[in-house]
């Protein structure tokens, strides 16, 4: 029986999922207009000597569990090669009554749907313009706050992310990972697929494993069509140092310095089963540190030295149209 006071157990489900698409109208888009999902940040990647856009889309005050976040890398030229070792697909959590109006929506947009069931769930798989494998699930309970005055009613909006999905070659190393480093337990299996669920078990929580033996390994950089990294929620600065310090303890050395990125503080983590996890803490106010409320989403935010070259910026990475 492992200790209630780990300090992974500070981990309480998502906070965002990141994935490179392409080009970046494209990008807002699909997930302003077909998911109706509000941009409440677009702003820089700055890591690399090359602007990338980092959009955020969320609900109406982008909270965490709600967020999909993009890098639009067209400009770059990098392709994601799909395969085993990384982040593979999302869910999203709807209302269960509201699963055929998506099936119907996403139809209406050209969408190939496939209808499915897994972990006693009805899931929409589809794929975004961008390669990203995605889900639509129907969920009979989920407590956050849909965005309400969006192109989708409220009552069938999205509520966030339910599920993130790795294809893993095994589960040997990564089973003690997530239960000693992540805080986090096995709710269930369905064939070749483990679910586990970092915080209480409920949508927006879970991670859903699927073990492939003989699947190529995918790629790990930035390139379009490949989901990035899976973000989890910690509170406080304090409790992400403690996971940061004993995750290094117990071997784990692929694990990154505090990351400051202007919203919150991040860590990162490369897992056994190869995927990239983040255990992210959120600044007080986060997005609202350099927006109102009214307006939120709606400026590209970015550093005084590239806004001096904001014409130039922006012939380079492309200018997005409401």
């Amino acid at each position: 029986m492992l200790p209630d006071d780990l300090p992974g157990k500070n981990l309480d489900g998502h906070h965002h999922i990141t994935m490179a698409t392409g080009n970046p109208q494209e990008d807002f888009d699909f997930h302003t207009k077909v998911l109706g999902l509000k941009c409440v940040k677009r702003t820089l990647f700055y890591d690399g000597a090359v602007p990338v856009y980092h959009m955020y889309y969320g609900n109406e005050g982008g909270e965490e569990g709600t967020l999909l976040t993009t890098f639009p890398v067209e400009h770059l030229g990098v392709k994601g090669t799909p395969g085993s070792g990384q982040v593979s697909n999302v869910s999203l959590s709807v209302p269960t009554d509201a699963v055929d109006y998506w099936k119907d929506r996403l139809g209406a947009h050209d969408f190939a749907v496939s209808d499915s069931e897994r972990f006693g769930e009805r899931h929409l798989d589809f794929v975004s313009p961008h390669g990203i494998n995605l889900a639509i699930v129907g969920v009979d309970v989920d407590e956050r706050a849909p965005r309400d005055n969006g192109p989708v009613p409220g009552e069938m909006m999205i509520r966030g992310t339910h599920a993130a999905g790795v294809s893993t070659r095994d589960m040997e190393f990564m089973e003690e990972f997530l239960q000693v480093a992540w805080g986090s337990r096995k709710v269930a299996e369905d064939g070749d697929r483990v679910r586990y669920t970092t915080g209480g078990e409920r949508s927006g929580a879970y991670t859903d494993f699927t073990v492939e033996p003989d699947r190529k390994p995918g790629s790990w950089t930035v390139g379009s069509g490949a989901i990035h990294h899976m973000a989890y929620k910690v509170e406080s600065s304090e409790h992400q140092k403690q996971i940061k310090f004993f995750t290094e303890g117990l071997g784990y050395t692929d694990v990154s310095d505090i990351k400051d990125r202007g919203y919150f503080d991040s860590i990162y983590v490369r897992t056994p089963s190869g995927a990239l996890f983040e255990a992210c803490c959120s600044h007080t106010p986060s997005f609202l540190c350099d927006e109102p409320a009214e307006s939120l989403g709606s400026t590209l935010m970015m550093s005084p030295q590239i806004k001096a070259n904001k014409d130039e910026v922006l012939k380079v990475i492309g200018e997005i149209q409401d």
